[in-house]
């Protein structure tokens, strides 16, 4: 494989992207699903979760959108294990003996930025009500403990505000939680939220989310929440799952009942889709978006044949390709032969690749244009963890 230009056929995606790819996420959806029961067992959630372990996680070829179902209840804060506030993490330099390189493009000062990373789809997951840390990472600094949270919304649908200050997750109650990224302030702003199709989604200005309300119920409402006064304003033409903004505004949505990914301005308008994706003459289909380039025009996403196994309903940050939303063309990345798993991009239009090679992770850090400028080997401590946000 050359270095700088990486090319897939149809043929080579088939036979070794998807078939590992969809083996793993079929396994997982009996996992979630297991997870749904575990925490039915609980009696702070057994109402609600008897309605939503139906529908939740159920398999979706190819039908409606599905929601989680589950009526409002008031949540009580988790327990908050002492949290220390993360340091000041400098920006890394590259030492002697590093397996880094530096490129040469246009972009070639791009640096990483923050990586904050949650736990993964672990085989033996505990619990969903078990606490877990956030924990960030800086490549070249050790990684950093942040706030604790119940495994379930950890793993699901938590979400870092763009300036990195604050984190949203929702519980398996349908609670709405928002703390600082250190755990202070830690308050709930309303019941009855989506917490698997739609997960919270910040707005570029950190200062508003988009979620979804009554998702069981007759009338769902999508539309933006104010973090500050808990004002929800409902939002039109906002449907789908798995939501992802960019800088300049831009909204993308995977459209669950055919395979295609939706892109609007914020108010559910100037909608148009992502060129060769859907069940209607397309190859492939895609459910699950991992993150949206500043200017909205690349996006990062799993994308499978559209005679696959889809999977569940749950977020997937796994990644297999990068697609020009114009176009709908396949953007090269220089993973040179290593498995791709994770893609994100930073604020400055660059993007951290991880891959993996073996056991050990890797991440890629990868210019606008596509062109590699430096690499780091991630520390064993996050092996079991997932990239969920990557600041500046």
């Amino acid at each position: 494989m050359n270095q700088d230009r990486l090319r897939f056929d149809l043929a080579d995606l088939a036979e070794e992207v998807t078939p590992v790819d969809l083996r793993d996420r079929a396994l997982r959806t009996s996992r979630r699903l297991g997870i749904q029961r575990a925490a039915a067992t609980s009696a702070a959630v057994l109402v609600v979760l008897a309605a939503a372990t139906g529908t939740a996680l159920a398999i979706r070829p190819n039908s409606q959108t599905p929601a989680p179902a589950g009526p409002s209840v008031t949540a009580t804060a988790p327990p908050v294990e002492p949290t220390p506030t993360p340091s000041a993490e400098p920006s890394s330099t590259p030492s002697a003996g590093s397996s880094e390189t530096t490129g040469e493009g246009p972009n070639g000062d791009a640096t990483f930025g923050r990586l904050v990373y949650g736990p993964s789809d672990l085989a033996n997951a505990p619990s969903p009500t078990s606490t877990v840390r956030l924990q960030s990472w800086r490549p070249g600094d050790d990684p950093v403990r942040l706030l604790a949270l119940p495994y379930g919304p950890a793993q699901l649908n938590v979400s870092v505000s763009p300036d990195g200050k604050r984190v949203a997750w929702v519980e398996t109650t349908g609670a709405v939680w928002v703390s600082a990224i250190d755990g202070s302030g830690r308050r709930k702003l309303r019941d009855g939220v989506d917490d698997v199709c739609w997960s919270p989604v910040w707005l570029p200005n950190s200062q508003q989310l988009v979620v979804r309300l009554n998702p069981g119920g007759d009338d769902p409402a999508t539309g933006v929440l104010d973090v500050s006064s808990g004002k929800f304003t409902k939002v039109t033409g906002l449907d789908g799952c798995h939501a992802v903004f960019a800088a300049d505004g831009t909204l993308a949505y995977a459209d669950g009942s055919d395979g295609t990914i939706v892109l609007t301005d914020r108010n559910g308008g100037s909608r148009r889709t992502v060129p060769g994706l859907g069940t209607k003459g397309s190859r492939y289909v895609s459910f699950d978006l991992s993150s949206l380039s500043p200017d909205g025009r690349r996006l990062a996403l799993l994308r499978i044949d559209r005679n696959g196994t889809y999977g569940d309903a749950a977020r997937e940050l796994l990644v297999n390709a990068v697609l020009d939303t114009r176009t709908g063309k396949e953007v090269s990345l220089p993973f040179e032969g290593r498995q791709l798993r994770q893609v994100f991009f930073q604020p400055d239009g660059s993007m951290v690749v991880r891959v993996r090679s073996g056991d050990r992770y890797t991440v890629v850090l990868v210019d606008a244009t596509g062109r590699k400028i430096t690499e780091r080997a991630e520390p064993s401590a996050l092996r079991d963890m997932q990239i969920v946000g990557a600041l500046g």
